[in-house]
């Protein structure tokens, strides 16, 4: 939590949507890219990661006319991974379920509440449950419901810097190495009763 901390405020405009991550099929970044598209006023989109989607991607956002405002950057190190976090007002994890694979966990939205970013997560695998109440959920593939959740954090600036504190606050309760080698210390000692 020293090295993923909030930063300096961001100014207002543009609205600043970010992902990071596989650009892969069950990443779902097609969905982001979709809702974005039907937001109003000053966005830009940002997608760190590469993978075998992208060049797809690219000719989506073209095709709805909005491949000017969708940035395609490389992946990033660690240790690179808060300055990204920090431009921005939102980070989305839009992954679906597939036969062979559900996420697991999404540690990117840990790193980002912990940036006091506010979060936006679908409802596949063990992202309801990572994001808690502290972030929003949509149903996988429901793009209207994802554009929905932004145009609220674009709007709502206050809203959406309770949602960045009340993330910060979740991982600080729940997700540092300490609170993590408490809860499997805990684990054991039951073990160890029973």
């Amino acid at each position: 939590p020293g090295r993923f901390a909030p930063g300096e405020p961001l100014p207002e405009r543009p609205f600043i949507v970010g992902y990071a991550g596989g650009l892969i099929p069950e990443k779902g970044v097609d969905v982001l890219i979709r809702a974005v598209a039907r937001l109003s006023g000053d966005w830009q989109l940002r997608l760190v990661g590469d993978g075998t989607e992208r060049p797809r991607l690219e000719r989506l956002a073209r095709r709805l006319g909005v491949a000017d405002r969708v940035a395609f950057l490389p992946r990033l190190v660690s240790a690179d991974m808060p300055d990204f976090y920090r431009q921005l007002h939102v980070l989305v994890l839009p992954s679906r379920d597939r036969p062979n694979w559900r996420e697991q966990f999404g540690r990117v939205l840990v790193e980002a509440m912990a940036c006091g970013v506010p979060v936006i997560g679908s409802d596949c695998g063990e992202i309801p449950r990572v994001v808690g109440n502290a972030g929003l959920v949509f149903h996988q593939d429901d793009v209207e419901a994802l554009r929905a959740h932004l145009d609220r954090l674009q709007h709502e600036p206050q809203w959406r810097r309770r949602l960045g504190q009340r993330g910060r606050a979740r991982v600080l309760a729940h997700f540092t190495h300490d609170r993590v080698a408490a809860a499997t210390v805990d684990v054991y000692r039951a073990l160890n009763a029973g």
